[in-house]
């Protein structure tokens, strides 16, 4: 596995402590023994949190998919067992087995996240391993579901794609191209309609899930205790939700972030951020995020994704509100932050939602580079984000014709973007275009095959090209129905209203309701940059300090 994680960062991952660094964590956990052939941890069930090996061996193995045991590496003492799910309790990815009579050191989630805040140095280091072993694992998809269906079914790319973005590992078997697919089809006596499956790590069998059914099987998303009262709850777990998160928890508020899908919103599906202040040579926005995700549970801010808010309920008193979930759960905050975002525009094609999920596209990362790659595809879109998807997509396929409706890029897109789209021989940039048809399979429902694109240009000529992969970079709709309730105002694009767009003197992003915020994409006037929202989200913080001690 050279070029790996495993292989390049192996000492990072795997540090020995010292016995005086031992020494200090022995105040934040407590003794525990196991017998040769214990089992200290197992796939698919909530680890009890961080083990520090004091005496003997144990052996970490995944499982593949015939649910025999792999080996990935062994720790003796001084060497520590986990990785980021110890964090926040959730289950774990690997088995951790005592090859010998163990004694180590447990810490328990909430005194791991103590250690890594009041032990600066060392916390730093455990950290670092955690993020890293979490990286291998979904290098290798070590210790995640298994998918079992065909690469351009539209659900097994939903799939994917959710897990991706979670950062969470997956392996993904296509029947018609491994053995082993069609055994475990046989195995559990899946009908061909029923594709695809997923293989939980607990030994659940789900079929066809939803995203919501797939992220409580693995452990995502855990049931919410609807009696307990959080300071914050934050809607939205993109740049802006997660720096509340980041800064609320981190100062000692009870925060819980909720999000329909997954962490980073739109900023999480950029292939390359090159604007952000900090980062000169760019950054993925699967990294930046990620790396925010984590933080904001290093600090103790309890995530639920996917779990998605439908309503706001504002009668619940002059002191809470009452957050309703789609899942029929309602979870109560003193107060709220809407960091909701925007949903994605759709084109204006009449037989587009036949081709969503397998064919047409709303954001560029590597599982979707991987279905086109060698071929020519087409994007819809002038702002930075189609920009970026453009410069990645470039290196991964044939030939990229970006479909503009404008005069030019100039007046949406950086300047360095445009620069580089210029200098990329295979983007082709068609202007004054939109495009009027879409070609190929015509069976009803989503996920069928595109064939062909058809636009129209500036002289009102049509051309058509053989393409088989559509991306749409258009623009977003405020994400704001599930206020419909509360009676937040809005503005007449659907946006929230705050500050002085409200009246004069209105306190800096509160909106109508005493107690409620909101910050980024869905906020009526805000900068659409990443640095913006999270400065928003930080903004918030100490308006929120400042609601709270006058409440």
């Amino acid at each position: 596995m050279a070029g790996t994680t495993f292989e390049t960062r192996h000492a990072q991952m795997f540090p020995r402590l010292e016995q005086a660094e031992i020494e200090r964590l022995r105040r934040f956990g407590r003794v525990v023994r196991a017998k040769a052939g214990e089992a200290l941890a197992t796939a698919g069930v909530a680890s009890p949190g961080l083990f520090v090996v004091l005496d003997g061996r144990v052996a970490i193995t995944r499982r593949d998919a015939h649910d025999e045991r792999q080996p990935i590496v062994e720790h003796d003492a001084g060497q520590f067992i986990g990785e980021i799910a110890q964090l926040s309790g959730r289950p774990s990815l690997v088995d951790v087995t005592a090859l010998t009579d163990v004694e180590a050191l447990l810490i328990a989630p909430d005194r791991l996240r103590a250690v890594l805040v009041a032990e600066a140095e060392l916390g730093e280091r455990i950290m670092r391993a955690l993020i890293l072993r979490r990286v291998s694992l979904i290098e290798t998809g070590a210790g995640g579901p298994i998918i079992v269906g065909r690469a351009a079914d539209a659900q097994v790319i939903r799939l994917s794609g959710f897990l991706a973005r979670n950062g969470h590992p997956y392996q993904h078997l296509d029947p018609d191209a491994v053995d082993c697919a069609q055994v475990l089809i046989q195995r559990f006596h899946v009908d061909e309609s029923e594709l695809p499956i997923v293989l939980c790590p607990n030994g659940a069998i789900l079929r066809q899930p939803s995203d919501h059914q797939l992220g409580r099987c693995i452990g995502l998303a855990g049931p919410i205790d609807a009696e307990r009262l959080y300071d914050v709850a934050v809607v939205g777990a993109g740049p802006a939700g997660l720096a509340t998160a980041v800064y609320a928890a981190s100062e000692g508020l009870s925060v819980l972030v909720l999000d329909t899908r997954a962490f980073g919103g739109q900023a999480g599906a950029s292939a390359r951020i090159e604007n952000y202040l900090g980062f000169p040579t760019g950054v993925s926005g699967m990294a930046l995020m990620g790396r925010a995700f984590s933080q904001a549970q290093k600090f103790g801010a309890e995530l639920a994704i996917p779990d998605e808010v439908a309503a706001l309920d504002c009668e619940g008193g002059a002191d809470r509100y009452r957050l309703k979930l789609a899942s029929g759960e309602t979870a109560q905050a003193r107060t709220v932050v809407i960091a909701s975002g925007a949903r994605y525009r759709r084109l204006e094609v009449d037989n587009l939602d036949r081709f969503e999920g397998a064919c047409v596209h709303y954001w560029a990362s590597p599982l979707e580079a991987k279905l086109c790659s060698g071929q020519e595809v087409a994007l819809v879109g002038a702002g930075n984000s189609a920009g970026q998807a453009a410069v990645y997509l470039a290196s991964q396929v044939k030939k990229v014709w970006m479909i503009v409706r404008g005069e030019s890029l100039a007046a949406t897109m950086s300047r360095y973007l445009i620069d580089r789209i210029e200098s990329t021989p295979n983007i082709e940039v068609v202007v004054r275009a939109e495009i009027v048809d879409l070609e190929g399979d015509s069976e009803d429902g989503k996920g069928g095959q595109l064939s062909a694109v058809r636009w129209r240009g500036p002289d009102g000529q049509e051309e058509v090209k053989a393409i088989s992969h559509l991306f749409l970079f258009i623009g977003a709709a405020p994400n704001t129905a599930w206020l419909t309730h509360c009676h937040v105002e809005l503005d007449n694009h659907g946006f929230v209203r705050t500050g002085t767009d409200l009246a004069p003197g209105h306190p800096s992003l509160h909106t109508s309701r005493k107690g409620v915020f909101a910050i980024g994409d869905v906020r009526a006037g805000s900068v659409k940059r990443v640095a913006a929202a999270v400065g928003e989200g930080a903004q918030a913080v100490a308006a929120i300090h400042a609601y709270l001690a006058n409440a």
